[in-house]
């Protein structure tokens, strides 16, 4: 997709500045922070009536497979400041087939789909001329626009804390982190200097100001961390070895392409906001990479990984898209992964202090697909290829639980993520809905010939 970037970003560290490596580490320390990521891993652990100890180790080794995922993608597939991590998308088709067919068969399904992944990209190179035919710009702006759209009920949904904790208290939690947040944003752009600074380390800060604010209420609870070991090393198939099940790898393969659409609409993200081009070759690349970290992740018994839009948002807020604060960021998951200890630290910041911030990040998504888009033409043809796949991501995002669970499976899938159905329903507008002008600029073009 060739975007068009009327509105170069200002970054505040670009994308291969060098920086030192005590402020990588310091830079890519927030995105970590910032990351939920042990959310879908704790839903898989239930849905598979893990024991407490497998639960953990399943928690870290997806910190650990995380963490992999994000260097190869960084270093040498998109090479782009992309943070992976586990896919909400995958959840339902995993937990079906790790409790019907067992841990062998989940882990043999993740396979072959991951290796199908990185062949798309290189050595076949279809996913580029794949994304050129089917994801113009209107497109690709619509994906990034639906992203932060069918992010905020997430974001806010987890702020009120589904039941858990006075919705009150959790509000004023989140509130106090998004402020924060906010207040360092606005004197990154009025102040040089110490307003830099505070931008910078934007995310840190509003952690801590969340974290403060949540341990006078009493709600922050660091006894997990007593508890967990210093280090657990990874093991290779943790959970048995891959039984190759044909009915769970088919499976798992329609749900890779629904991931690969997911985390093409974050490559997006991350190109508006860092001005980057997503060339032929860099979309293979990550299409290469994309798979390699699910290939390498499930080895270790990961999930499928996905870019994380959040952390391409996080980029639009502090300034920073330096790969080397990512590939930090990268090796610091890695070390969580190898020491319980951290990874259950960083399990016990509060979900409101994480996603009053993420709610920000959200409108820094949004605000980027409005850049992406600004300059197209919003006849009746446009307006329903923007409108109609944001309408169709917020139905899907609010569907009440159980709505579809007498759908087959495979439709499932597809509805388990609004972003997924949003993105899907750009694509077929924009190829179904006859454009007219084009067409008559083809005319007039033959005419003259």
């Amino acid at each position: 997709m060739e975007q068009q970037q009327p509105n170069k970003p200002q970054l505040i560290v670009g994308v291969n500045e060098k920086i030192g490596p005590v402020k990588a580490l310091l830079l890519g320390l927030q995105h970590v922070l910032a990351m939920d990521l042990y959310i879908a891993p704790i839903i898989i652990a239930g849905i598979l009536s893990l024991s407490n100890s497998n639960a953990s180790f399943f928690i870290q080794m997806c910190f650990f497979a995380t963490g992999i995922a994000t260097l190869i993608q960084t270093g040498i597939g998109l090479r782009l400041p992309v943070v992976q991590g586990p896919s909400y998308v995958p959840i339902a088709a995993i937990g079906a087939i790790g409790s019907k067919l067992g841990m062998g068969a989940m882990a043999g399904s993740l396979l072959p789909g991951a290796l199908i992944v990185m062949l798309l990209g290189l050595p076949l190179k279809w996913f580029a001329k794949a994304v050129r035919k089917f994801i113009p710009p209107l497109v690709g702006g619509t994906v990034i626009l639906i992203v932060g759209i069918g992010l905020m009920p997430v974001g806010l949904g987890n702020v009120y804390g589904h039941g858990q904790g006075e919705l009150g208290t959790n509000v004023l939690i989140g509130a106090v982190s998004a402020t924060v947040l906010v207040v360092c944003i606005l004197l990154g752009r009025k102040a040089k200097g110490l307003g830099t600074f505070f931008r910078l380390i934007s995310v840190i800060v509003a952690i801590v100001a969340g974290i403060i604010t949540a341990s006078l209420f009493g709600v922050v609870d660091f006894s997990p961390v007593k508890d967990a070991a210093w280090f657990s090393f990874p093991k290779l198939f943790p959970f048995g070895a891959p039984v190759f099940d044909i009915s769970a790898i088919l499976t798992m393969v329609f749900v890779y392409f629904i991931v690969l659409i997911e985390t093409t609409g974050t490559w997006f993200v991350i190109s508006s906001v860092t001005g980057e081009d997503l060339s032929n070759e860099r979309l293979n690349r990550a299409s290469f990479g994309e798979g390699l970290g699910c290939f390498v992740g499930s080895l270790f018994g990961g999930t499928p990984m996905t870019g994380y839009s959040s952390n391409a948002g996080l980029i639009a807020i502090t300034g920073v898209g330096s790969r080397m604060a990512i590939m930090a960021g990268g090796g610091i998951l890695v070390l969580l992964g190898l020491m319980p200890k951290l990874s259950a630290l960083i399990t016990c910041i509060p979900e409101p202090v994480i996603n009053g911030i993420f709610c920000i990040v959200c409108v820094a998504i949004v605000i980027n697909g409005l850049k992406v888009i600004q300059h197209v033409v919003l006849d009746d043809r446009n307006m329903m290829v923007i409108g109609i796949p944001v309408l169709l991501t917020i139905a899907i995002t609010v569907l009440p639980k159980g709505a579809t669970d007498g759908l087959p499976d495979f439709v499932n899938y597809v509805l388990s993520s609004g972003l997924t159905v949003g993105a899907l329903a750009a694509v077929l507008l924009n190829l179904l809905i006859p454009n007219h002008k084009e067409k008559a600029a083809v005319a007039s073009k033959q005419e003259v010939a």
